[in-house]
């Protein structure tokens, strides 16, 4: 388990637009690339996700022929009201984002200068749910944004379906990819395999524009590297080169993932392994060949959902005694409405990754659960995603990251949502909005801060002050020295009347854990029941090397199963 840093590093501050520190911006450009977002990608953004958290059935969608089936949002029979916030020229405004608090796909820190946490507290003052994306700058940890515990903060994942193609080498070898373009007229004949960076020309290995001038690429299958620019101009320049193909390779930070999109010429990407793979056959061959062998919509990936590599990471850090992100959803690949054909069809669809594509996956998922219990408060819709989570892929092993690595508590949060264990999780841990008040003011902010968010007068010295990982929160994140911490929560019955539950306890390496009462029996519905929970720390040589350690506490009945994660940090 590769322990986070002692001190999170990365996060972004609002400033009316957002501004972050080098190595966020440089994780956040090489996303960017890697997503292939064409120019005009601004324009739609808000088209595709619309379309994915409401959008109508609609038969025979698809892309360049693949992808093809009945597309439709997550709730296709409900109402969207959308607001743009953002443009080129003078980026988020505060006043924009706060007028638009339905449902978001921002972020930024504190809470209370935090003009996201600020609308999405008056937002659930009203009941009305809110999801936020993890953010795009993973695979670091302390890299998300949307901290504050009424939010429910979206990382992203893979899903069953490839839009697959091969790199085939000289050699022999074939290695996976996707791409999106897969023109049939293309030759499945070897063709001279180049990477213009073999000698070290940085410019020229991310086959910038004008970078190819001096290289001979006629007729030739070009290797370009991502970063810089997106792949359409990689694909734009090696096409103005002369270029055959274009062979995308990855950096080690990518891993396996491979979000696509649609290429201005024969083109496949490929992951770091496959990139490392290619890469070595060039150096050893002076008749390096390869060509692409494209193979159309694959459906039925094991691994699936899979944490692509640039889902923001936990732990939170203005608030690090909240799990974060609370879930993972579909992100990777996801075909929705685009505001213009890229294959000149009608309607027109596109195909696009981000944590802004998992979150209104989410927000679609949270109005189909309100539709079907209107008395549900967000907090209780939260609950029911979080803690009915799927935490196995379809192969029925434990959630993988973008190195096929098991994903960690800070990669996946609670798991990976299943829609329909949400709408009878049994039990759900519920929140007031008055609730937040006593966590806010553990968290030392100052009266007028808190004013800020809940928008009226608090007195913090009137208030009975709890710990954070005391709020009634379906998971548990504990920050744990060398003494024992003892918290509580509260579950309210919305499954049968007369059911019992059992606890069952996958305790974190390297401490204890003992749960009291170890039953619960609930007479009646709507009941409320509370538990505490004792966290025992050990002596530290039974943590080894470990800096953070995972576990869950699981109420178990008949029917229902109601997981609750834990994250310990150690300190």
């Amino acid at each position: 388990m590769p322990p986070p840093p002692t001190k999170w590093k990365g996060h972004c501050e609002f400033t009316g637009q957002r501004t972050c520190n080098n190595k966020l911006v440089g994780a956040r450009n090489l996303l960017k690339e890697a997503l292939e977002e064409p120019p005009f990608e601004n324009f739609f953004h808000g088209t595709h996700t619309a379309a994915e958290a409401a959008g109508a059935f609609v038969e025979d969608a698809g892309v360049f022929g693949n992808a093809k089936g009945t597309a439709a949002g997550m709730a296709p029979g409900a109402h969207v009201a959308m607001y743009k916030v953002c443009n080129d020229k003078v980026g988020c405004t505060e006043s924009a984002i706060l007028a638009a608090m339905d449902s978001l796909g921002l972020g930024s820190l504190p809470f209370f200068d935090d003009p996201i946490a600020i609308g999405a507290f008056s937002a659930i003052q009203s009941g009305i749910f809110v999801s936020c994306s993890a953010a795009n700058s993973g695979p670091e940890y302390g890299t998300l944004s949307n901290e504050a515990p009424w939010i429910l903060t979206v990382g992203a994942s893979t899903i069953d379906r490839k839009i697959a193609a091969l790199a085939k080498l000289g050699n022999g070898a074939k290695y996976q990819g996707e791409t999106l373009f897969q023109p049939s007229n293309f030759s499945s004949e070897l063709l001279p395999l180049v990477y213009p960076g073999l000698n070290g020309n940085n410019e020229s290995a991310f086959c910038t524009p004008g970078s190819l001038d001096n290289f001979d690429v006629k007729g030739k299958v070009v290797v370009c590297d991502l970063g810089k620019i997106s792949s359409v101009l990689k694909g734009q320049e090696v096409l103005r080169a002369g270029g055959a193909a274009v062979i995308l390779t990855s950096p080690e930070i990518v891993g396996y993932s491979t979000p696509t999109s649609a290429y201005p010429l024969p083109a496949v990407q490929v992951g770091f392994g496959a990139s490392f793979a290619i890469k070595s056959y060039i150096n050893s061959s002076s008749t390096a060949q390869a060509t692409i062998l494209f193979e159309g919509t694959i459906i039925g990936d094991s691994l699936a959902p899979e944490v692509v590599f640039f889902s923001s990471r936990g732990p939170s850090q203005e608030s690090p005694g909240i799990l974060k992100p609370d879930i993972i959803g579909p992100g990777v690949n996801i075909l929705a409405a685009w505001g213009v054909s890229v294959d000149n069809k009608v309607p027109s669809y596109n195909v696009v990754s981000g944590t802004s594509m998992s979150c209104p996956h989410l927000s679609g998922i949270a109005a189909l659960l309100k539709s079907a219990h209107p008395d549900w408060s967000p907090a209780a819709i939260k609950s029911a995603i979080m803690t009915t989570a799927d935490t196995k892929n379809l192969g029925g092993l434990p959630i993988v990251d973008q190195r096929h690595l098991k994903a960690d508590i800070f990669a996946t949060g609670a798991g990976h949502v299943n829609p329909n264990r949400a709408n009878d999780p049994g039990l759900v841990y519920d929140i007031h909005p008055d609730d937040y008040i006593p966590y806010l003011c553990g968290l030392s902010y100052t009266d007028r801060e808190i004013g800020i968010l809940v928008q009226r007068k608090v007195v913090c010295a009137n208030v009975k002050v709890i710990a954070e990982a005391q709020l009634n929160y379906p998971s548990f994140s504990i920050i744990l020295g060398s003494t024992s911490q003892y918290y509580t929560r509260t579950l309210t019955n919305v499954g049968p009347a007369n059911s019992t539950y059992s606890v069952d306890i996958d305790v974190p390496f390297g401490l204890g854990v003992s749960v009291n009462p170890s039953q619960i029996t609930f007479s009646e519905w709507n009941q409320k029941v509370t538990y505490s929970v004792e966290f025992i720390s050990q002596v530290r040589e039974n943590r080894g090397n470990h800096s953070f350690a995972q576990g869950a506490l699981t109420w178990i009945s008949q029917k229902h199963t109601v997981r609750t994660p834990i994250s310990v940090i150690f300190k």
